[in-house]
């Protein structure tokens, strides 16, 4: 596709390799589709395989610059290919992120709806398989930090969430 929505014959789908219907569209740091032609930022390739070594390394990097959207779609590669016992780890990890999106965008319902629901998954999780450190991941203390933030973004006193600010830390507990 070019460079502006003008461009492109009324209805028409942005459409990747294979066929299959994709938004081609820039998006900014925090995943928000931008206008055809405007600068975004890289986005995650999908449907990557990585250790969960890099998943963490890589999703903490995208969550210390403030893209958790992007974080969100590591954790979800690792949701979808790894094996079926640590799925709802991922799954948990990967709605955390986007909770953290929503609350950066300033939906303020959905972003805490999210971040307790990552972290009721992820404590379900550990209590499901009794691993409290997966992979170096302090997960107990990534979902204590997701209800605190949770609790600040419905009472209004998180104000605006800086999404790189209010980052977890995946390895070391919490915020």
């Amino acid at each position: 596709m070019s460079g502006t929505s003008s461009d492109r014959p009324a209805g028409a789908r942005d459409r990747d390799s294979e066929g299959r219907a994709r938004n081609a569209r820039p998006r900014d740091g925090l995943g928000r589709p931008l206008p055809y032609g405007a600068d975004g930022v890289p986005r995650q390739p999908e449907g990557v395989v990585r250790t969960p070594p890099a998943t963490v390394a890589e999703a903490q990097a995208l969550l210390d610059a403030g893209k958790p959207f992007h974080a969100h779609e590591v954790f979800e590669d690792a949701w979808k290919s790894g094996p079926p016992a640590e799925r709802a780890l991922w799954r948990g990890l990967a709605q955390l992120a986007v909770g953290l999106t929503h609350a950066a965008r300033g939906n303020v319902t959905g972003g805490a709806r999210l971040l307790r629901r990552g972290a009721g998954a992820v404590e379900e999780w550990v209590a499901d398989t009794g691993e409290r450190t997966p992979y170096g991941m302090d997960v107990s203390g990534v979902a204590v930090w997701a209800r605190e933030l949770a609790d600040a973004v419905d009472s209004g006193a998180s104000g605006a969430v800086d999404a790189a600010e209010r980052a977890p830390r995946l390895r070391g507990g919490g915020a």
